[in-house]
């Protein structure tokens, strides 16, 4: 949500964001349109109100004579004040719903455009010429399938389509690398969170994911009505719900680790194997919350820890600043992380990093004590820090003609100081 005195005093920024994004600009105006009603509304309640009380008192120091007046006047400006209350609740409620169509104000260096708009910020490494080395690269499910490690025909019989089972060696890459995540992210200040994976709607709506992502969302209907996460910044971001941080001492930084869950809605004919594209995977967060003026500095600091990370497991990388159109709701500004994918030649999203100002945090009522002793709201940010995704970047940057797979570097402490991943017969 966004300061209701700054789009009244900044208009043509807020509908210049809208426009950026490609939603719509008109809503500007419905917001201050109903803001206005909202504020006239209570005025006329709260004048009513307060003759009402005023008429009130005076019955009880009037004359006998006086009072029966008194008492017919008090009756009828008591229909009166029902009616200005009730005028008023549904002039807030109309502003309350506008206002929670917006999306965050768009950072003014974030590209124009849609999906295909970003702009390329940085590469690091080279991906393989696998022509040069004599073999054609497998993609990650064949070289899963053959070291007994990814098993989707059993994920499919057991839960359905865009379902696995990870297995031996290959589970415990990836809880190595989760743990390496979480061992990284440790050694900067973050404290680890084992986060819920159900949440209230009040926490999911609070954090933007009900507005162009409710369809991805898994909602579990009455007697429950909570939804399953996609990411644990959902969790995190509403873990102080309604509190007032004190953040004299720095920022307060979290990584969350939580199995994650999405609906892939949309994603027909896309990604239709393998673990790319799946309705649920575990994953390392980062989510941060700090002071406003602090926010573009924390987003630089977690996008320094993913590459941290991609270096680590050595794959090839870009970094891509995603267009305006392409931002979630909250994002005012959001940077990709990219894994060079053999066999697709081309890269693949492995993590981005969104700076959510103070968006998330008006709607979940998440403020700072200031020195003088007021509040203000808070900054968040999140990013993301490990995920089952990586595995296919893993597998496919380091395999063999043979279909053996090199386990990165840094990530052989993890897994009991074995090197090499070897092909497996699978059990009958």
């Amino acid at each position: 949500m966004l300061d209701i005195q700054f789009i009244r005093e900044h208009a043509d920024i807020v509908k210049e964001s809208q426009r950026k994004r490609g939603e719509s600009v008109e809503l500007v105006d419905e917001v201050l349109r109903s803001d206005e009603i909202r504020r006239s509304s209570l005025k006329e309640f709260e004048a009513a109100r307060a003759k009402q009380k005023e008429i009130g008192k005076q019955v009880a120091a009037a004359a006998a004579d006086e009072k029966a007046a008194l008492i017919a006047q008090t009756k009828e400006l008591s229909s009166k004040v029902s009616e200005f209350k009730s005028a008023a609740d549904e002039a807030a409620a109309s502003y309350t719903s506008a206002m929670w169509k917006l999306s965050n104000i768009v950072e003014p260096d974030a590209p124009e455009g849609g999906e295909d708009d970003y702009v390329v910020v940085k590469k690091v490494g080279t991906p393989r010429d696998f022509a040069a080395e004599g073999f054609e690269p497998k993609d990650h499910l064949e070289l899963g399938t053959g070291v007994a490690g990814i098993d989707m025909r059993r994920g499919v019989k057991v839960s359905g389509s865009r379902f696995y089972f990870l297995r031996g060696a290959v589970a415990r890459l990836q809880i190595a690398m989760l743990t390496m995540a979480v061992d990284q992210a440790e050694a900067n200040g973050f404290t680890l969170a084992i986060t819920p994976t159900l949440v209230r709607p009040e926490v999911m709506a609070g954090t933007g994911f009900l507005n162009s992502h409710a369809d991805e969302i898994y909602r579990l209907r009455e007697p429950d009505e909570q939804y399953l996460v996609g990411t644990s910044e959902v969790a995190l971001a509403g873990m102080h719900e309604d509190e007032i941080l004190d953040l004299s001492n720095g920022p307060l930084r979290y990584t969350g680790w939580s199995s994650c869950y999405r609906r892939e809605a949309g994603a027909a004919g896309k990604d239709t194997t393998g673990i790319i594209r799946v309705h649920q995977f575990d994953k390392v967060e980062m989510f941060v919350y700090t002071k406003q003026e602090n926010a573009r500095e924390e987003h630089q600091n977690l996008l320094r820890m993913e590459q941290e990370m991609l270096g680590k497991v050595e794959v090839p990388y870009r970094i891509i600043d995603t267009a305006a159109g392409d931002l979630g709701s909250s994002a005012a500004r959001k940077f990709d992380c990219e894994a060079w994918v053999p066999t697709q030649g081309r890269y693949r999203e492995l993590t981005s990093t969104s700076n959510c100002t103070e968006y998330q945090a008006r709607r979940l009522n998440i403020r700072e004590r200031m020195e003088d002793g007021g509040t203000r709201p808070v900054s968040t940010l999140n990013g993301t820090l490990a995920t089952t995704r990586w595995l296919v970047a893993i597998l496919e940057n380091h395999q063999h003609e043979d279909g053996s797979i090199d386990i990165p570097q840094a990530m052989r402490p993890y897994m009991g100081g074995r090197e090499v991943i070897e092909p497996t017969a699978w059990e009958a």
